[in-house]
């Protein structure tokens, strides 16, 4: 028996077979980049780049759609042309794309050399719409300049990214000491920015500022106590700000307990026709959708429908299906930079992605869920998606800072293979002590 030869056919060659690719081999393509997520490889860099400019690419084309649809009711009531909102957000797209190719051009370390005079213009910007800005729906966050309005808070976001990355590579071998962790981003930049965006009552806008700093401190190194005592005093801070607010502890109590006139939603009724609007629509949607540009809540029912609701009119038109394919979108975005943060050989570079894709994805979820119920309504636009000049403009910006890093990666420069993006940063941090 065990004398005989295996058949060319039997099981001497199963290992042979394995190894040939096949239908049973190892995943292609898409497929294979979500499943081996730290590809340190030259064409996974490049595979990198090609994702985060072809979602940037499909986000900013369904916006456009979305704002097409979502205003011409409104701008037809106002005897204004039906493609008004669309021809400025068209106008601000292109605008945006060509900021974005200029940014990635640049040398990585141009961008560093930018962190300091951003963060300077961002908050004499802030400052000045505390003085000359104009209140809407309660935010004071908009400055008219030369026959533009303007919103300083959205460039405040990608000022705090470089700003707070190119903080985080000075101090890199000092982020294990409280000190050099908390009042070099904390005081001079943090508190200066998000201080004058609550100036202004915009809360949502801080809160995407917090974010940005937590994820740049924790891929930095900062001990992870610095995080649980700071979201001890976060929280208090945002029951204050929504206490001593009328409208924020409206929506947060509707939130909470729901609609109803008796107790403990006493008086909420109000604070809930955005959000039950919302919901209708995502429920008219269905699988597929009523049809693009057949919204019927869009018809003066949604509020802000063209801006923090267009996901509502966008589940409406395009149902669940299409929901979705915007969640997979986001979330092949987020890996994409995920991917380019882990990759990159600097402290800076990994900050920098890291609080763009904090800010980007981070406003992306935070919008839909506030949309879908899960979280209060706060007032933060959908990237890409939503209408408005200033936050279209800024998340270009952002996204110009990624493709700087990944146009680096995909020309060769690869770094080693890591081993999660905390990881990387202690590597880095133990060779610089060295």
């Amino acid at each position: 028996m065990s004398g005989k030869k295996q058949s060319p056919r039997g099981r001497g060659n199963v290992a042979d077979k394995a190894a040939k690719p096949g239908r049973g081999s190892a995943p292609r393509g898409l497929a294979k980049w979500f499943s081996n997520i730290e590809d340190p490889t030259l064409r996974g860099a490049q595979i990198n780049y090609y994702v985060v400019l072809g979602t940037t690419l499909a986000l900013t084309f369904m916006g456009l759609i979305m704002v097409l649809s979502s205003s011409s009711v409104e701008a037809i009531a106002a005897n204004k042309s039906p493609f008004a909102d669309f021809q400025k957000q068209a106008m601000w797209a292109v605008v945006g794309l060509a900021f974005m190719v200029g940014l990635q051009i640049l040398p990585t370390g141009k961008l560093k050399a930018l962190a300091w005079p951003a963060l300077v213009i961002a908050s004499g910007l802030l400052a000045a719409v505390l003085v000359f800005g104009s209140e809407t729906l309660g935010n004071t966050n908009w400055i008219y300049i030369g026959g533009f309005s303007m919103q300083p808070s959205e460039f405040a976001k990608a000022a705090l990214v470089l700003w707070s990355a190119a903080i985080v590579e000075r101090k890199a071998h000092l982020m294990n000491d409280w000190k050099h962790a908390v009042v070099p981003l904390a005081i001079p930049g943090g508190l200066v920015i998000i201080g004058l965006v609550m100036g202004g009552k915009d809360l949502g806008t801080a809160l995407v500022l917090m974010l940005i700093l937590v994820v740049v401190m924790f891929v930095g190194g900062a001990p992870l106590k610095l995080f649980a005592i700071g979201g001890g005093a976060v929280l208090v801070g945002l029951v204050v700000a929504v206490w001593v607010a009328p409208t924020r502890l409206g929506r947060v109590t509707a939130w909470l307990f729901g609609c109803a006139e008796g107790p403990p939603a006493a008086g909420t009724l109000d604070f809930c026709y955005q959000s039950q609007q919302g919901l209708y629509a995502l429920a008219s949607g269905g699988w597929i959708g009523v049809g693009l540009g057949q919204s019927r809540q869009k018809w003066s029912h949604i509020p802000e429908a063209q801006n923090d609701f267009i996901f509502a009119v966008l589940g409406e038109e395009m149902g669940l299906l299409g929901t979705l394919f915007i969640v997979l979108l986001y979330t092949m975005l987020a890996i994409a930079m995920f991917r380019i943060a882990v990759r990159s050989k600097t402290f800076f570079g990994r900050a920098a992605v890291a609080g763009v894709m904090a800010w980007i994805i981070g406003q992306a979820f935070v919008n839909i869920g506030m949309v879908i119920g899960l979280l209060p309504v706060i007032g933060v636009p959908l990237p890409f998606i939503s209408s408005g000049g200033s936050a279209l403009l800024a998340t270009y910006l952002g996204i110009g800072v990624v493709l700087a890093f990944a146009r680096e990666q995909r020309m060769g420069k690869k770094s080693a293979a890591p081993r999660g993006l905390r990881q990387v940063f202690k590597n880095a941090k133990a060779a610089q002590t060295k």
